[in-house]
């Protein structure tokens, strides 16, 4: 598997990066200092510089919120997976603003715009109170200690049950209808689309 991540930049250095990708392919260079490229980060990881040529831009690692499979082929009819990518490198101009999150919250395509939000679900709002408590009730039924509830149970204990209604009972004879003829057998839904 290779290392893989996906570098973002703006449409300058896009078109910068494609002319020096196009003159080393063909093999002309015509100033070897015009065609470095370095990316270099910061203590803390998510911070950097990206230098092209002798021109330097703010970059930040950022996380995706999906993972995106990357697939390179050999013979142009066979794909076979690479990677998995999980990190984007956005190279920014200097006057836009760094991120503030660590996660970027959009995909890589327009339908995965805004992915965070839109596809996943957001967390619970716990009481940490509650939590606290439940957590001391549970601790306190593995240790076989009984619990009393205090919200909503009328002063039951824990280890007491309510006993559960029992169900109507169903007629197994089907009573005869009113004018004296026979009542017709009950159908389900399943007996009428198979007509």
């Amino acid at each position: 598997m290779d290392e893989q991540f996906i570098l973002r930049v703006p449409p300058s250095v896009a078109e910068q990066i494609e002319r020096l990708m196009n003159e080393s392919a063909a093999g002309s260079s015509s100033n070897p200092e015009d065609a470095s490229l370095d990316l270099s980060f910061s203590d803390d990881g998510r911070s950097g510089t990206f230098m092209i040529g002798n021109k330097s831009f703010p970059a930040s690692l950022l996380d995706l919120p999906t993972v995106v499979e990357s697939y390179k082929t050999y013979d142009d009819s066979f794909l076979v997976k690479a990677a998995d990518i999980g990190q984007m490198v956005m190279v920014r101009e200097d006057v836009d603003p760094a991120p503030e999150e660590v996660e970027y919250k959009h995909g890589l395509t327009p339908p995965m715009r805004d992915a965070r939000r839109r596809r996943y679900r957001r967390e619970p709002d716990l009481n940490a109170e509650l939590v606290h408590r439940v957590e001391k009730d549970l601790i306190s039924i593995m240790h076989g200690v009984s619990v009393k509830s205090g919200e909503g149970g009328g002063g039951e204990g824990g280890d007491r049950k309510k006993a559960a209604p029992a169900p109507a009972p169903k007629p197994d004879a089907q009573e005869p209808a009113a004018n004296g003829e026979e009542a017709e057998p009950e159908r389900s839904d399943s007996d009428d689309s198979e007509n």
